[in-house]
């Protein structure tokens, strides 16, 4: 009989499992704190922010469009990780909306919300890593 170690999860591995086992409210308020309600609105392709506000409140739980689910979880993925990264909200909101390198001088921002979603979270990674 062979025992299965689980190996210590990595700050990738957290913050992935927190993207996908987050209720929407909670997400929704991070975001709307960290990059505020009308950013968040444009980043996940809504029209409005006051939607925003709605999840966050708990009033809205579940998001008909999965291409906007899915935009959401990996804004906050990433949001989760730069801020394990020690950097400060100014500095993720500043990352979200800055023409970046890895996305050849595109934002994140933008990237996200035109649904390239892995290179987003690869040049987030990258951010972190320092590269």
């Amino acid at each position: 009989m062979t025992m299965t170690t689980r190996l210590p999860e990595t700050i990738i591995d957290q913050v992935h499992r927190a993207a996908i086992t987050s209720p929407l409210n909670e997400i929704a308020r991070t975001l709307e704190q960290v990059l505020s309600r009308r950013l968040t609105a444009v980043i996940v392709g809504i029209k409005d922010g006051k939607t925003i506000a709605r999840w966050a409140a708990g009033e809205i739980e579940e998001i008909r469009s999965k291409e906007t689910e899915q935009r959401l979880r990996m804004t906050y993925q990433i949001v989760l990780l730069l801020l394990q990264s020690q950097d400060s909200q100014q500095t993720v909101k500043a990352w979200f909306i800055g023409l970046n390198p890895q996305l050849n001088d595109e934002s994140p921002a933008e990237a996200i919300r035109n649904g390239r979603l892995k290179e987003a979270w690869a040049a987030s990674r990258a951010f972190v890593a320092g590269g």
